[in-house]
């Protein structure tokens, strides 16, 4: 694997499973916000409806309820799933990381590893303890602060993501 000596090295790191499950549900409802209006307008539309006595009935109350309850349910069992899936078995190895303007290199050992490109990356942000870097719905680079060998590599990386137009200058 060529590197570049200019890289942001990091130390080793596995993403817990426990963690990928609250990120994944946490930027499952970022993104699926807009859709929690859709219940919240049947149950309005339903209060009107029973206020003004055109259509007394209380079983689309617990029908939307359950509704909304089934499907955060299913998501979550759809990203604890991919925790004890094979083919993501990847996604839970120790890596160490070598990231410039160019790529991410994952390195699962001195002979080992991927190349991910930045145009790969959807989305980033930064949480109170680590980077995140969503590459789809299901799949993140989880970055913890601890990881990086020192304060200039977290500067330096943070340039970087402000230049690839991740995080606000």
């Amino acid at each position: 694997m060529p590197t570049n000596p200019a890289a942001v090295r990091t130390k080793r790191y596995a993403l817990p499973t426990k963690k990928y499950i609250t990120l994944a549900m946490r930027y499952f409802f970022k993104t699926q916000l807009k859709w929690g209006l859709i219940p919240l307008a049947l149950i309005l539309i339903n209060a009107v409806l029973n206020l003004t006595g055109v259509y007394p009935n209380l079983w689309i109350y617990i029908t939307v309820f359950v509704g909304a309850l089934l499907y955060v349910l299913f998501w979550l069992v759809q990203f604890t799933g991919i925790t004890q899936l094979a083919q993501y078995k990847p996604m839970f190895e120790k890596f160490s990381y070598e990231i410039d303007n160019r790529q991410i290199l994952m390195k699962l050992n001195q002979k080992e590893g991927s190349v991910m490109k930045w145009e790969q990356i959807m989305d980033a942000y930064k949480d109170k303890e680590a980077y995140v870097l969503v590459i789809s719905k299901g799949q993140f680079l989880y970055l913890p602060f601890s990881i990086f060998t020192s304060e200039h590599d977290i500067k330096v990386f943070e340039r970087i993501m402000k230049q690839k137009d991740f995080l606000k200058a």
